[in-house]
């Protein structure tokens, strides 16, 4: 882009002409930005983008929460994923979702007792 050019769009020299073709340009600009804009905001509020949000933002929390329950142990959720879609998938074709849930459940209750008692021991 020359001196020129930048003045004449700027507003500050040239002539008519070139005044009339600048702000004529920067007017198509603006109206191609309007238009951007509102396509962005139609497409943003359609249902099924909006759901894909909602479970974009709740997939993050989760695996953030779960990262952060994980550091002391000096793991991540993208380490553990590859070894936790495999049990899952064992569990889906032997049928052991019951057991596996109640097995789950148990294993949260004792580390939940466990965990109690160590506060317990650390307060004493």
């Amino acid at each position: 882009m020359q001196a020129k050019d930048y003045q004449v769009s700027a507003g500050h020299t040239g002539t008519h002409e070139e005044r009339k073709r600048a702000l004529l340009r920067d007017g198509e600009f603006y109206r191609a930005g309007v238009a951007h804009s509102r396509a962005q905001i139609k497409h943003a509020a359609r249902p099924e983008v909006i759901f894909h949000s909602v479970l974009d933002h709740a997939t993050w929390a989760l695996r953030s929460r779960a990262d952060l329950l994980l550091k002391p142990t000096g793991t991540s959720m993208s380490a553990l994923a590859p070894y936790a879609l495999t049990v899952l998938g064992f569990i889906r074709r032997r049928k052991l979702g019951k057991q596996a849930l109640a097995a789950s459940i148990v294993l949260g209750a004792i580390g939940w007792y466990v965990q109690r008692k160590r506060a317990q021991h650390v307060s004493n």
